[in-house]
């Protein structure tokens, strides 16, 4: 059915956000992280982490409730015109049928095939989500590494299996799994051929997270996860470490000197580490700090690539995040590079004080957090000002999923809510402290702005 343009792009796409069951994340979730399986299976936690072990126990269960998920569950088929196919829209760009003919009566369809698409950065196109691959690669992520750690921590061989599954149906089941590519993603849409972005390579950013928890069911020979299963995995990555390094797309995202490119050698280091490759690891992590890295922190801590962005109190985060992954990966393949300088002289840790220091203004606060977390833990708080930041900001920051892995941490002498079922912090309530309630909040505006975008983006172009 036609309809008037206005009216019928800005129904069709709050009526498929209002019935499609599109994913956003309401539990702990951080950007990146790489865990040495040997710190949890060793299962040498201090006592103050009993709350954040719950909350990862009960993320995990809350996922598992959910998967699992599929490539293939999507409403739009890649142009290759293969279910298979990894598939995204660009977030930031809007359709401008200024230009189109008969501009009164398009269908959703004819404006993402005819209307020319224009970048607004940071500006999310409410529609985006409506192919929800990207949704359900950061569920399927974050349910194998919280199951995965959960099973390190509780020994419930339903974690395990839950772990084993998710991977299987997502890179191994001949009938669910992903083709070892991104060629399609974040794709602009609009008229002519349609191919992925490089951005579309920042969608897979977590499969650092899929590695750490591919360790640690390997070492400890968990329930679930066969030599079959493992090879199978190992012969999928390799093909796609294959196209990430020699994919056009794939290379540009690389040549990136923002955070685009830190998440790239994130995803590069932690599958060659999952393909026995520590070596390449080694390299890979080598050439993010003797490259890049370099221009990306200048003298008193600023990133100047992300401070230029629209929402650069994020942006200051979210690379901060990759840098401190793709140190976390050093560490493990043996390349310290915590205390690597910039052309600058400046550190990682500069740059989180640098951070710090700076006001979010309207933007998520609790970003920040887990960095913070990682930095003390690597560089130590012995004046507590790590500690007291996060005391002050997110009383109950040691409930977060996040204190598990960032220690040694101060706990400022918290004491967990208690939840008399469990004995835990109430996580649907507090969060284990910021996490759930930041995340509760950021994706409660974030749906705000969605109709707001929905609105005010149409008129301006329409």
């Amino acid at each position: 059915m036609r309809q008037p343009l206005l009216l019928s792009t800005l129904s069709f796409a709050l009526c498929q956000f209002a019935s499609a069951q599109i994913y956003w994340p309401t539990y702990p979730t951080y950007a990146n992280v790489f865990i040495d399986p040997a710190y949890v299976l060793a299962k040498n936690f201090s006592a103050n982490t009993a709350t954040a072990q719950q909350s990862i126990m009960n993320t995990a269960l809350e996922l598992a409730d959910q998967g699992p998920w599929s490539v293939v569950n999507k409403t739009a088929v890649a142009p290759s015109g293969d279910i298979h196919d990894y598939l995204s829209w660009a977030p930031y760009w809007w359709p401008d049928c200024s230009q189109v003919g008969n501009k009164t009566e398009l269908t959703p369809e004819e404006i993402w095939t005819t209307c020319p698409y224009k970048s607004q950065d940071g500006v999310f196109n409410p529609d985006f989500r409506l192919v929800n691959n990207t949704g359900d690669f950061w569920a399927v992520s974050d349910a194998i590494f919280y199951n995965a750690l959960s099973w390190a921590i509780n020994g419930s061989e339903t974690f395990a299996t839950n772990t084993a599954r998710f991977i299987d149906v997502w890179f191994v089941n001949n009938d669910t799994r992903m083709n070892p590519n991104l060629n399609y993603g974040q794709v602009i849409r609009g008229p002519g051929k349609r191919m992925g972005a490089h951005t579309g390579i920042l969608d897979l950013k977590c499969m650092t997270k899929v590695a750490s928890a591919v360790l640690i069911l390997r070492d400890s020979k968990a329930p679930g996860w066969t030599t079959e299963l493992d090879d199978q995995l190992v012969t999928w990555t390799k093909e796609y470490i294959k196209w990430l390094e020699s994919s056009p797309i794939s290379l540009e995202e690389k040549a990136a000197k923002n955070n685009h490119g830190t998440f790239w050698y994130n995803q590069v280091a932690a599958l060659k580490i999952l393909v026995g490759d520590k070596a390449g690891a080694a390299s890979t992590v080598s050439e993010f700090f003797k490259g890049i890295y370099l221009e990306q922190i200048v003298k008193g801590g600023e990133q100047p690539f992300e401070a230029a962005r629209t929402r650069p109190y994020h942006y200051r985060a979210y690379n901060l995040a990759a840098m401190i992954t793709n140190a976390q990966i050093g560490q493990f393949v043996d390349v310290p590079a915590f205390d690597l300088k910039t052309s600058a002289g400046a550190t990682i840790k500069d740059a989180l004080d640098f951070a710090m220091a700076q006001s979010p203004k309207d933007e998520d606060a609790a970003e920040l957090y887990p960095v913070i977390a990682s930095v003390a833990a690597v560089y130590g708080d012995p004046e507590g000002k790590y500690a007291a930041f996060l005391a002050k900001a997110s009383p109950n920051y040691p409930g977060d999923p996040y204190f598990l892995w960032s220690q040694p941490l101060s706990d400022s002498g918290w004491a967990p809510p208690v939840n008399s079922n469990t004995g835990a912090s109430n996580n649907k309530n507090e969060g284990g402290g910021s996490s759930r309630s930041s995340a509760d909040r950021v994706h409660t505006v974030y749906f705000t702005w969605l109709s707001l975008f929905a609105l005010l983006g149409m008129i301006c172009f329409f």
